[in-house]
């Protein structure tokens, strides 16, 4: 069982304070969307007024086509899972995932039919009889998902479910959560911070930031084509590199950008694009440039730091006015702190950002 859930006009706030301005999303039925974006940006308010924890002060909410933000929680069709798995301790693993259905009144056998299914679902049928503390953290997130699961919602809302977790064990988690959706085909909203979370499990990713929802796309079109300079700052490990412009002209086949630290630049943005020099920049990101090969010239770029990560080298340097650069190279760069290297760029994929911070496309 999945549900489309529609947000129309949706506003939170608290006195003068506005937490959340004027959202409207459509999400389809079985869809995995991801709300992403800094603490305080509003996703996990936005997450609780669907669930019914928070009042909606304007605007409306719909789940399977029926209106929700007038009906209590329990009548909204929806499931949410919380950053601590806020498990029973003095009940089992069974107790714990029966527990909700046997205050609604659901019967015995149909409780047993669906703790057990879930159990199964979620690979822990054999500790279906332990207590929490005989448990992993792992372990005890699965036993919320599945108090979760044998509710059999139209809608599954998770709040940073794996924030409480251990690098390795968030890994594994969030692979179990998309072999998860995968198998039951349900409409997904998971709430995170993080952007491999958001990268590794969404169909489409809902940037937020602000109060207000900045992008919405898929991981891969809000990664190549981001919206707004904040997306291209917020996605993408290291942040995407900013350099000013201080002057804007008619190329060879494109504009010409004079850009700080870089020097007059080609690029393959239409000579028609209209941008206004003041306060704009151009965003590359370090994958985009490259290292020139010893005796070919580039750009210099006197390394500060090098960071190794073992498949890819992450080169933080220094231009000649002074602006910084991140270059990425291969695991086995031989490159040093202190050597001036020689930097290529690649104009057809940069990023253009006006002084208001939207993303400039071309002939626009």
């Amino acid at each position: 069982m999945s549900a489309s859930i529609e947000l129309e006009n949706v506003s939170k706030r608290y006195g003068a304070l506005t937490v959340l301005d004027d959202i409207s999303l459509s999400i389809a039925a079985g869809e995995f969307v991801v709300f992403l974006g800094p603490s305080g940006c509003g996703k996990s308010t936005l997450l609780r007024m669907i669930a019914g924890l928070e009042d909606v002060s304007s605007g409306t909410i719909s789940v399977g086509g029926r209106r929700v933000d007038t009906l209590p929680p329990g009548k909204r069709g929806v499931a949410m899972v919380f950053q601590s798995y806020a498990l029973y301790p003095h009940m089992t693993v069974r107790q714990n995932m029966a527990f909700g259905l046997e205050n609604i009144g659901v019967p015995k056998d149909e409780i047993g039919r669906r703790v057990k299914a879930a159990a199964q679902t979620l690979e822990i049928d054999h500790l279906i009889d332990r207590k929490p503390q005989k448990l992993s953290g792992g372990q005890r997130q699965r036993v919320a998902i599945g108090r979760a699961i044998v509710k059999e919602p139209a809608a599954f809302l998770f709040d940073e479910p794996l924030s409480n977790l251990d690098a390795a064990l968030r890994g594994r988690t969030r692979l179990e959560l998309a072999q998860l959706h995968a198998r039951l085909g349900s409409t997904m909203i998971f709430v995170t911070h993080d952007q491999v979370e958001a990268m590794t499990l969404a169909d489409r990713i809902v940037i937020m930031n602000a109060r207000r929802i900045e992008q919405i796309g898929t991981p891969m079109e809000i990664y190549q084509r981001p919206a707004t300079r904040f997306v291209a700052s917020f996605i993408g490990s290291p942040t995407m590199n900013f350099l000013p412009l201080t002057a804007i002209e008619k190329g060879q086949s494109g504009l010409a950008l004079s850009v700080a630290g870089l020097g007059r630049v080609e690029t393959s943005f239409p000579s028609q694009t209209k941008i206004d020099v003041e306060g704009a920049s151009l965003g590359i990101r370090a994958e985009d440039l490259s290292i020139s090969a010893e005796g070919e010239t580039g750009i210099p770029l006197k390394a500060e730091i090098v960071e190794r990560l073992g498949d890819r080298t992450l080169v933080y340097g220094v231009l000649g006015d002074g602006s910084k650069l991140t270059v990425e190279a291969d695991g086995r760069a031989a490159v040093r702190a202190g050597e001036v290297l020689q930097v290529r760029l690649a104009p057809d994929t940069f990023h253009l950002f006006a002084a208001d911070g939207r993303a400039v496309r071309g002939g626009q």
